[in-house]
Protein backbone atom coordinates (compact mmCIF):
# COMPACT_ATOMS: atom_id res chain seq x y z
CA UNK A 1 0.00 0.00 0.00
CA UNK A 2 1.65 3.44 -0.75
CA UNK A 3 2.01 6.15 1.60
CA UNK A 4 -0.79 9.36 1.62
CA UNK A 5 1.20 12.30 2.01
CA UNK A 6 -0.03 14.63 4.92
CA UNK A 7 0.09 17.68 5.46
CA UNK A 8 -0.33 20.37 9.09
CA UNK A 9 -3.70 20.97 7.98
CA UNK A 10 -4.27 17.20 7.45
CA UNK A 11 -2.62 16.49 10.91
CA UNK A 12 -5.05 19.14 12.59
CA UNK A 13 -8.11 18.16 10.70
CA UNK A 14 -7.28 14.41 12.12
CA UNK A 15 -6.34 15.90 15.67
CA UNK A 16 -9.79 17.56 15.87
CA UNK A 17 -11.65 14.88 14.07
CA UNK A 18 -10.52 12.26 17.18
CA UNK A 19 -11.62 14.92 19.57
CA UNK A 20 -14.98 15.04 17.78
CA UNK A 21 -15.77 12.58 15.06
CA UNK A 22 -19.34 14.09 14.70
CA UNK A 23 -17.98 17.30 13.90
CA UNK A 24 -19.36 19.02 10.80
CA UNK A 25 -17.25 20.39 7.77
CA UNK A 26 -18.12 23.97 8.62
CA UNK A 27 -16.75 23.37 12.51
CA UNK A 28 -13.62 21.91 11.20
CA UNK A 29 -13.34 24.79 9.10
CA UNK A 30 -13.51 27.25 11.32
CA UNK A 31 -10.95 25.54 13.64
CA UNK A 32 -7.76 24.81 11.00
CA UNK A 33 -8.75 28.14 8.57
CA UNK A 34 -9.48 26.01 5.25
CA UNK A 35 -12.94 26.42 3.57
CA UNK A 36 -15.60 23.80 4.34
CA UNK A 37 -14.94 22.05 0.56
CA UNK A 38 -11.00 21.96 1.31
CA UNK A 39 -11.85 20.16 4.43
CA UNK A 40 -14.56 18.08 3.36
CA UNK A 41 -12.04 17.26 0.45
CA UNK A 42 -9.53 16.33 2.17
CA UNK A 43 -11.61 14.50 5.28
CA UNK A 44 -12.24 12.22 2.19
CA UNK A 45 -9.22 11.28 0.84
CA UNK A 46 -8.01 10.72 4.58
CA UNK A 47 -10.68 8.21 4.56
CA UNK A 48 -9.99 7.01 1.47
CA UNK A 49 -6.40 6.36 2.29
CA UNK A 50 -7.54 4.61 5.29
CA UNK A 51 -5.79 6.95 8.01
CA UNK A 52 -9.25 7.36 9.15
CA UNK A 53 -10.91 3.81 9.87
CA UNK A 54 -14.34 4.43 10.71
CA UNK A 55 -16.48 6.03 13.10
CA UNK A 56 -18.19 5.08 16.38
CA UNK A 57 -19.84 6.96 19.43
CA UNK A 58 -17.68 5.76 22.94
CA UNK A 59 -20.23 4.70 25.31
CA UNK A 60 -19.17 4.94 28.84
CA UNK A 61 -19.12 1.26 29.98
CA UNK A 62 -20.38 1.94 33.68
CA UNK A 63 -23.41 3.84 31.96
CA UNK A 64 -24.32 1.10 30.15
CA UNK A 65 -24.12 -1.55 33.60
CA UNK A 66 -20.27 -3.07 32.80
CA UNK A 67 -18.31 -2.12 35.91
CA UNK A 68 -15.74 -4.59 35.93
CA UNK A 69 -12.56 -4.68 33.32
CA UNK A 70 -10.38 -7.56 33.66
CA UNK A 71 -6.92 -7.84 31.33
CA UNK A 72 -6.72 -11.53 30.76
CA UNK A 73 -3.64 -12.99 29.57
CA UNK A 74 -4.03 -16.56 27.87
CA UNK A 75 -1.96 -19.03 26.81
CA UNK A 76 -2.64 -21.69 24.05
CA UNK A 77 -1.26 -25.67 24.45
CA UNK A 78 0.62 -25.04 20.71
CA UNK A 79 1.41 -21.38 19.04
CA UNK A 80 0.80 -20.69 15.31
CA UNK A 81 -1.00 -22.91 13.32
CA UNK A 82 -4.23 -24.04 13.52
CA UNK A 83 -4.53 -23.56 17.47
CA UNK A 84 -4.05 -20.15 16.87
CA UNK A 85 -6.21 -19.31 13.90
CA UNK A 86 -9.17 -21.22 15.59
CA UNK A 87 -8.80 -19.41 18.24
CA UNK A 88 -8.25 -15.98 16.64
CA UNK A 89 -11.33 -16.65 14.82
CA UNK A 90 -13.81 -17.80 18.32
CA UNK A 91 -12.39 -15.26 20.03
CA UNK A 92 -13.96 -12.12 17.92
CA UNK A 93 -16.94 -13.81 18.28
CA UNK A 94 -17.21 -13.09 22.54
CA UNK A 95 -18.83 -9.35 22.72
CA UNK A 96 -17.03 -9.19 26.16
CA UNK A 97 -13.57 -9.24 24.87
CA UNK A 98 -12.87 -5.57 23.53
CA UNK A 99 -9.32 -6.23 22.26
CA UNK A 100 -7.25 -9.26 21.72
CA UNK A 101 -3.92 -8.95 21.45
CA UNK A 102 -1.32 -11.46 19.70
CA UNK A 103 2.11 -11.30 22.18
CA UNK A 104 5.47 -12.32 22.58
CA UNK A 105 6.35 -13.29 26.23
CA UNK A 106 4.97 -15.20 29.30
CA UNK A 107 2.13 -15.41 27.67
CA UNK A 108 0.35 -15.68 24.14
CA UNK A 109 -2.56 -13.53 23.72
CA UNK A 110 -4.00 -10.60 25.80
CA UNK A 111 -7.64 -9.94 25.90
CA UNK A 112 -9.40 -6.28 27.46
CA UNK A 113 -12.73 -7.79 28.85
CA UNK A 114 -15.72 -6.02 30.45
CA UNK A 115 -18.54 -7.53 32.08
CA UNK A 116 -21.18 -6.18 34.44
CA UNK A 117 -19.92 -7.84 37.70
CA UNK A 118 -17.41 -10.49 39.05
CA UNK A 119 -19.99 -13.36 38.87
CA UNK A 120 -20.54 -12.03 35.61
CA UNK A 121 -16.92 -12.48 35.09
CA UNK A 122 -16.35 -15.86 36.55
CA UNK A 123 -19.55 -16.86 34.08
CA UNK A 124 -17.69 -15.88 31.18
CA UNK A 125 -14.51 -17.41 32.27
CA UNK A 126 -15.75 -20.71 32.89
CA UNK A 127 -18.39 -20.65 30.21
CA UNK A 128 -16.74 -19.49 27.11
CA UNK A 129 -12.94 -18.73 27.18
CA UNK A 130 -11.81 -21.96 29.49
CA UNK A 131 -13.93 -23.69 26.74
CA UNK A 132 -11.97 -22.06 23.80
CA UNK A 133 -10.01 -25.19 22.35
CA UNK A 134 -6.23 -25.03 23.22
CA UNK A 135 -6.04 -22.94 26.03
CA UNK A 136 -4.09 -23.98 28.82
CA UNK A 137 -3.73 -20.93 30.97
CA UNK A 138 -5.68 -18.23 32.06
CA UNK A 139 -4.16 -15.45 34.56
CA UNK A 140 -6.34 -12.21 35.02
CA UNK A 141 -5.57 -8.74 36.03
CA UNK A 142 -8.84 -6.82 37.39
CA UNK A 143 -8.55 -2.96 37.56
CA UNK A 144 -9.69 -1.16 40.57
CA UNK A 145 -10.05 2.07 39.03
CA UNK A 146 -9.75 3.87 35.35
CA UNK A 147 -6.33 6.46 35.30
CA UNK A 148 -6.40 7.11 31.83
CA UNK A 149 -8.51 5.74 28.66
CA UNK A 150 -8.02 7.16 25.58
CA UNK A 151 -8.95 6.78 21.75
CA UNK A 152 -6.46 9.71 20.29
CA UNK A 153 -3.36 8.80 18.70
CA UNK A 154 -0.33 11.28 19.53
CA UNK A 155 0.51 12.42 15.69
CA UNK A 156 3.80 14.73 16.51
CA UNK A 157 5.71 12.12 15.33
CA UNK A 158 4.43 12.00 11.78
CA UNK A 159 6.09 15.52 11.21
CA UNK A 160 9.97 13.84 12.68
CA UNK A 161 12.20 11.92 9.51
CA UNK A 162 11.86 8.24 9.65
CA UNK A 163 13.68 5.57 8.13
CA UNK A 164 10.64 3.26 9.10
CA UNK A 165 8.01 2.77 6.39
CA UNK A 166 4.59 4.64 7.80
CA UNK A 167 1.33 4.57 5.91
CA UNK A 168 1.81 7.95 6.11
CA UNK A 169 4.48 10.82 4.87
CA UNK A 170 4.76 14.08 5.87
CA UNK A 171 4.91 17.33 3.61
CA UNK A 172 5.65 20.60 4.76
CA UNK A 173 4.53 22.21 1.56
CA UNK A 174 0.89 22.76 2.65
CA UNK A 175 0.48 25.73 0.49
CA UNK A 176 0.57 23.22 -2.65
CA UNK A 177 -2.85 21.36 -1.51
CA UNK A 178 -4.95 24.39 -0.03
Amino acid sequence: MSALTVDRFDLQLLAELQQDGHATNSVLSGKIHLSTSQVSRRVQRLEEGGIIDHYAAILDPVAVGLHLVAFTHVTLDRQGGTSSEKFEHDITKLPEVLECFSLAGDADYMLRIVTSDLTSFSEFMTMHLLRLPGVTNVKSNITLRKIKQTTILPLDHVMQPTENKQRIQYSSLSEKSV
